[in-house]
């Protein structure tokens, strides 16, 4: 199967800033104690005219225009989102709709702060899958991608958890934020990673397909919890996994955050070591690290484990905060608007979240 390849990003944070002094102006808490805890200054909240949807659409817009392409040639659109505006039609259908897109493949997936990682792979399979609408519509003219012989995937990312959070609840409200990446993505027939990294490839220890594409992908979840957002419980749920006795309904979300803590200083340098492992490389062959963008002692915690250069591993939550599905994508189109990524550069991408979830990859920009 081929592997994929990011050829355009976008980005759409929305319009209102909170401080870590407007938050102590309403709940005991200040800059000084969440900062060296969590590494945010501020985060972005949307405004009454502003959603999930409205900066999905915005980033996808922007993610297409950079890549160059025509509107015809998206074969498929995947949403990653834990804060969807409606829970039917899809997040995907609603972009699908507003971007005026071809009648290809729309969903959503929830795989919280991992989402974004997993729509990659969904995408990756939809675009090897090589579904055809004129096979449906054989009355109407061949699309574009007959001509350019390119099938894309519009991969997105995000979310409004300003919805999801409550301003009383100091675990959470000085963590999360709003915002939307997106990245379109091609298949990448390219020779890969054999093309450069042939002395070291071992074809008894890594994976052949990835060393042939480029492209190698790990996912997995532990199903222990630990984050749970705003939902009606079933019955059965309620009798047999409530994390608290007191409510019948969650109305905010509710995180533990030493859990998380815990299970992410130990999921991301295994992440990242078993992509290595997987293709052979390692990580002086990568150019770019970037994890989900959830606490900056998270990140530096994982630096040390893997005796890394702190330049390689990007960083943006001292703004934004915590986006959930959205972070890596938002922070890949951060380092594009910066202009610190370069065609035919290796990228690792990390995510960790509710589930618990994990997933990475290695994949190519451009």
């Amino acid at each position: 199967m081929n592997g994929i390849k990011i050829i355009g990003l976008g980005g759409s944070i929305p319009s209102r800033t909170v401080t870590n002094d407007a938050l102590g102006e309403i709940m005991d808490t200040s800059d000084a104690w969440i900062y060296p805890r969590t590494g945010i200054h501020e985060r972005k909240f949307c405004s009454e005219e502003e959603s999930a949807l409205t900066m999905a659409v915005e980033a996808g817009e922007k993610a297409i225009r950079d890549a160059g392409i025509s509107k015809d040639e998206v074969a498929a659109v995947v949403v990653a989102s834990m804060s969807p505006d409606l829970a039917t039609p899809s997040m995907a259908a609603l972009v699908q709709r507003e971007l005026g897109l071809p009648e290809v493949p729309a969903l959503d997936l929830n795989a919280a702060c991992s989402g974004f990682i997993y729509a990659l792979e969904v995408a990756r399979g939809l675009l090897n899958a090589n579904l055809c609408v004129d096979d449906i519509y054989p009355e109407k003219e061949k699309a574009d991608t007959e001509k350019s012989g390119r099938k894309c995937a519009l991969v997105i990312g995000t979310e409004q958890l300003s919805r999801l959070i409550s301003m009383e609840d100091r675990t959470t409200a000085i963590l999360f934020g709003d915002g939307a990446g997106a990245a379109i993505v091609t298949s990448d027939n390219d020779e890969g990673i054999a093309e450069n990294k042939s002395n070291i490839i071992d074809a008894n220890s890594c994976d052949k397909s990835a060393v042939k594409t480029g492209y190698v992908s790990l996912l997995g979840s532990r199903g222990s919890g630990a984050i749970e957002a705003p939902s009606v419980y079933s019955d059965a749920y309620e009798k047999k996994y409530r994390r608290k006795e007191d409510a019948t309904v969650i109305d905010h979300m509710l995180m533990d955050g030493k859990d998380v803590f815990v299970f992410a200083c130990d999921i991301i340098p295994r992440i990242i070591n078993g992509l290595l492992k997987k293709t052979g490389l390692e990580l002086d062959d990568i150019d770019h690290v970037v994890c989900h963008q959830a606490n900056a002692r998270i990140i530096r915690h994982v630096i040390r484990a893997m005796h890394a250069p702190e330049d390689k591993f990007f960083m943006n939550m001292e703004k934004l905060g915590n986006i959930s599905a959205a972070s890596i994508p938002i922070a890949l189109n951060e380092m594009h608007e910066k202009d610190l990524l370069k065609k035919g550069e290796r990228l690792i991408l990390a995510g960790f979240g509710g589930g618990l979830t994990w997933g990475g990859c290695i994949i190519s920009y451009k």
